[in-house]
């Protein structure tokens, strides 16, 4: 069943490609446009390129976090699974890992042509690709918890950046952290390791977390 959800939801997605493409654009765009802006200064460019393009990951993340369960919702398939034997937070597992496959997967893959941008050494460039490895799936896990909160509700995409922007600040810090740190010469191991425990306790806490959320907003 948690292949099921993955499979189906992939699915899905590829039937609505605009969405995808949507999400990266944003992120490319939003990337892109501060050295316009703030013109070709290396090493002004070099400081902010971690803030910017972990900013940029985490709105462009949210952008889709709506679309996580409200299908579902909608055609009935949500409340399936609700009085489904199979354990609900394995399946709401399998829909935060399907939503990271379909946004964060393609920021990750774009990411090293963005840090060539803002002339990042390639050091911090690939320590950028695995800090928005470890990051983007505790952003999807974390973000299935406001989206669960906010099902059916009236301006819910508004409710949901409230909910859980205030969660992803520990990500954005550490995230960004780390390309600073491999930038500056200093190791980037700690905000690394902060990161994959960040992961582990959201792997732990989400999906039970959201498949509570799901029941109390389906009542």
């Amino acid at each position: 069943m948690f292949l099921w959800v993955i499979q189906r939801d992939l699915l899905l997605a590829m039937r609505r490609r605009f969405d995808i493409l949507t999400t990266l654009f944003f992120f490319v765009i939003v990337v892109s446009l501060f050295p316009l802006g703030i013109g070709p200064e290396i090493n002004i460019l070099r400081t902010i390129a971690p803030g910017v393009v972990w900013v940029a990951a985490l709105l462009a993340s949210m952008l889709s976090l709506g679309r996580i369960f409200s299908n579902d919702y909608l055609d009935g398939t949500l409340e399936q699974m609700l009085i489904s034997p199979q354990s609900l937070s394995l399946l709401v597992l399998g829909k935060a890992l399907a939503h990271w496959l379909i946004t964060g997967i393609p920021l990750i893959l774009i990411s090293p042509l963005l840090g060539i941008q803002y002339n990042l050494p390639l050091d911090a460039i690939l320590i950028l690709a695995l800090s928005l490895l470890l990051g983007t799936p505790i952003l999807s896990l974390i973000g299935a918890i406001g989206a669960a909160l906010t099902l059916g509700l009236r301006g819910g995409g508004m409710l949901v950046s409230l909910l859980v922007l205030p969660l992803y600040i520990p990500v954005l810090v550490f995230g960004s952290g780390a390309v600073e740190a491999s930038a500056g010469g200093l190791g980037a191991g700690a905000h690394l390791s902060l990161l994959g425990a960040f992961l582990l306790i959201a792997l732990v806490i989400t999906p039970w977390a959201t498949a509570s959320a799901l029941r109390i907003s389906m009542e």
